[in-house]
């Protein structure tokens, strides 16, 4: 079904409408699937990879989401996929590189509130300065970029896009201990569960070992009902995880902390906005496509990797080719796709200096698969 899908039009498919027209929990509830386990385990990655109910997914959102990324088991491997490594420093080192790239140019403190446009071009109204321009890409995810105000008013397809494409829940917690002891044992860190309120955690243990640390995720509904209670009552619940996968010593941390991202002013959710029934084949076309001076990027603009990093790289190099149209600037002048040349990420110096961060693999596993637990009992490798 995926495969049948193009990225850049997903509403082209065939059987678009009709994917379109139903959430991935009521196509679930009309399968007759051989395996008793297989809607129990769709539910699961839709929960932990689109961080939202199969309930409030429109099918045809998560075969598109798919096929960006190549195949399911692509989101959830660890050797070339979606899990295959970790940045040394955090993913915010790649923002922090680029940023000692860009130097003055880059604002901080400055959270832009208005945006005019018109065929002279954009004015940002920002707090504390105003910028001009010819042109102005969109980075923000559709459901905060629907937040500025835009003097005119966006078209109103464009608009009501933003109401419909809500940012996945998600609380990520993680517990600090002497060194990582689960790998004693042989064990990777991974879990997966049936049941609770924690579902996924993964050794998050920095390259150099100095400390151990497990990293557990509360997503979708499950968050959604943890937001209601104590940060306290979380803790408790995510530590007794740790210890069903990997014994008691997981039940006393040295330090223990965690991030609610529907709580972030900036970013409201994570990982990323998804579509529910009706979106793609209403509104997809305007997920894209430029208003005059206003182009869009970010990760859920991407067609390969949406939703990942991967994904905002290739969505910012595909507004940028947009803009350079758009000036007037000749195809054979844009600068190349970054996997090729390095794309026009400041002066070649910079390039290399961004290039030559350290990507850190993935911890380790052994065995490779984590069990999924019934509600019996638990497992965990």
């Amino acid at each position: 079904m995926a495969l049948t899908i193009d990225p850049a039009a997903p509403w082209e498919a065939e059987d678009a409408a009709e994917w379109d027209a139903v959430t991935v929990e009521s196509w679930l509830r009309q399968q007759d699937f051989e395996h008793p386990n297989t809607i129990e385990a769709m539910r699961l990655i839709v929960r932990t990879v689109l961080t939202q109910e199969a309930c409030d997914v429109s099918l045809l959102h998560l075969l598109f989401y798919i096929r960006s990324a190549g195949g399911t088991l692509q989101l959830y491997g660890q050797d070339g996929t979606a899990q295959d490594a970790r940045v040394v420093g955090g993913a915010q080192a790649i923002a922090d590189a680029l940023a000692a790239a860009l130097g003055d140019r880059v604002l901080l403190g400055a959270p832009a509130r208005r945006v005019e446009h018109g065929p002279a071009g954009v004015v940002v109204h920002a707090d504390g300065v105003v910028v001009r321009a010819r042109r102005a890409v969109v980075t923000l995810p559709p459901a905060l970029a629907g937040r500025l105000s835009y003097d005119p008013p966006l078209p109103g397809l464009r608009d009501q896009l933003t109401q419909r494409m809500p940012m996945g829940t998600v609380i990520k917690c993680a517990a600090v201990y002497p060194t990582p002891f689960w790998r004693e044992a042989g064990r990777s860190g991974v879990g997966v569960a049936g049941d609770g309120v924690v579902r996924l955690c993964f050794d998050n243990t920095p390259a150099d070992g100095a400390v151990g640390v497990l990293l557990a995720f509360i997503t979708a509904g499950e968050a959604r009902r943890s937001l209601r209670g104590t940060p306290e009552a979380r803790r408790a619940e995510v530590l007794a995880f740790f210890a069903r996968f990997f014994g008691a010593e997981a039940a006393a941390p040295l330090d223990y902390v965690e991030t609610a991202w529907s709580e972030e002013e900036w970013s409201r959710g994570c990982y990323a906005g998804s579509l529910g029934p009706g979106g793609w084949t209403a509104y997809g076309e305007d997920l894209r496509a430029p208003v005059g001076p206003l182009h869009w990027a970010g990760t859920e603009t991407a067609l390969v990797w949406n939703g990942y990093i991967d994904g905002a790289v290739e969505s910012g190099e595909r507004a940028a080719h947009e803009v350079l149209a758009g000036l007037g600037v000749p195809a054979d002048r844009w600068p190349a796709p970054l996997p090729e040349s390095g794309g026009a990420l400041g002066t070649a110096e910079d390039r290399a200096e961004i290039a030559a961060m350290t990507i850190a693999p993935t911890a380790p596993i052994a065995p490779t698969v984590a069990h999924q637990a019934a509600p019996a009992g638990a497992g965990g490798s």
